[in-house]
C-alpha cells in the first residue's frame, strides 16, 4: 500500500512495484490524480485497487484500514509517503497549520503501522517505508510545523523498528533533500529543477530495502541532492 499514490514519488513508486509485480493498493485524497496513477499501474497487467483517503481525518483513515483488511489478506509492503507542508516564521504559523502538518505526517503513519499491523505480521518479509525528509534531522528556519512533524515521524519509527526488532517486520526510513515534486517546486523555488532529487531515484532505493532481506538492514536512509552540502 502507498498513501499519496497520486503523484510525485507515490506515483512513481507505484509503477516501480508494479513493473517487479506488485498488487497494489493506491490510496490519496484526489481520485482524478489516483485513477491517472491505477491507468499506469494497468499497463502492467497488475491488480490495483483505488481507495480515496483523507489522512487529515482519522475516520477517513479507517475507513481505508477496513478496505484493506477485507480485501487483502496479508500485506507486504507499507509506504507512508503522501506529506504536506506549511512554510512561514513561528508568528505566521496558525495552531491549525501546525495540526495539519502533525495529523498528515506523522499522526496518520502511526494509525497506519499500528492498524495494519496484523496483516503485515501475516507476510513472509514485510516493510515499512516511512517517507520523512531532511528536515526530520535537521531544523530549518520558517518550516517548524513541518520539522516538528517529520522529527516525529522518524522519532515514531525508530521506536517502532525496536518494538519490532524480533518479527517479519522491517522499519525503514527515508529522509530525502529536495525531490522534484510539486510540493518541493512551490515550497522552493530557488532550487534549481535540474539539481532536485528525481523521484525515480527514490523508488530505486525502495526497490532496494524491500529486496534484500539478509542479515544487513539499513535503517535510515539520508539522501541529499549532489549540489548540496555532504552530511545533511
Amino acid at each position: 500500500m502507498i498513501t499519496g499514490a497520486g503523484r510525485g514519488i507515490g506515483r512513481v513508486v507505484a509503477e516501480t512495484l508494479a513493473a517487479e509485480g506488485a498488487e497494489l493498493i493506491l490510496t490519496a485524497r484526489t481520485e482524478s490524480q489516483l485513477l491517472e496513477t491505477a491507468k499506469i499501474i494497468d499497463g502492467y497487467g497488475i491488480k490495483s485497487h483505488v481507495v480515496v483517503s483523507d489522512l487529515a481525518d482519522e475516520q477517513s483513515i479507517n475507513v481505508l484500514i477496513e478496505y484493506v483488511k477485507s480485501h487483502v489478506s496479508q500485506l507486504d509492503i507499507l509506504v507512508n509517503n503522501a506529506g504536506v507542508t506549511h512554510s512561514g516564521s513561528i508568528n505566521e504559523t496558525a495552531t491549525a497549520s501546525w495540526d495539519h502538518c502533525m495529523a498528515v505526517n506523522a499522526r496518520a503513519p502511526f494509525i497506519l503501522c499500528r492498524e495494519l499491523l496484523t496483516p503485515l505480521k501475516k507476510s513472509k518479509a514485510g516493510y515499512i517505508i516511512n517517507i520523512a525528509s531532511v528536515v526530520g534531522v535537521k531544523g530549518y528556519a520558517k518550516q517548524t510545523a513541518y520539522t516538528a512533524s517529520k522529527h516525529a515521524l522518524r522519532g515514531m519509527s525508530m521506536a517502532l523498528a525496536e518494538e519490532l526488532r524480533d518479527s517479519n517486520i522491517r522499519v525503514h526510513v527515508i529522509c530525502p533533500g529536495g525531490v522534484e515534486t510539486e510540493m518541493v517546486t512551490q515550497v522552493r523555488p530557488d532550487i534549481p529543477t535540474d539539481e532536485l532529487i528525481q523521484p525515480e531515484e527514490i523508488a530505486e532505493l525502495i526497490m532496494y530495502l524491500v529486496t534484500h532481506q539478509g542479515n544487513a538492514v539499513v535503517d535510515e536512509l539520508h539522501i541529499r541532492r549532489k549540489s548540496s552540502n555532504p552530511w545533511f
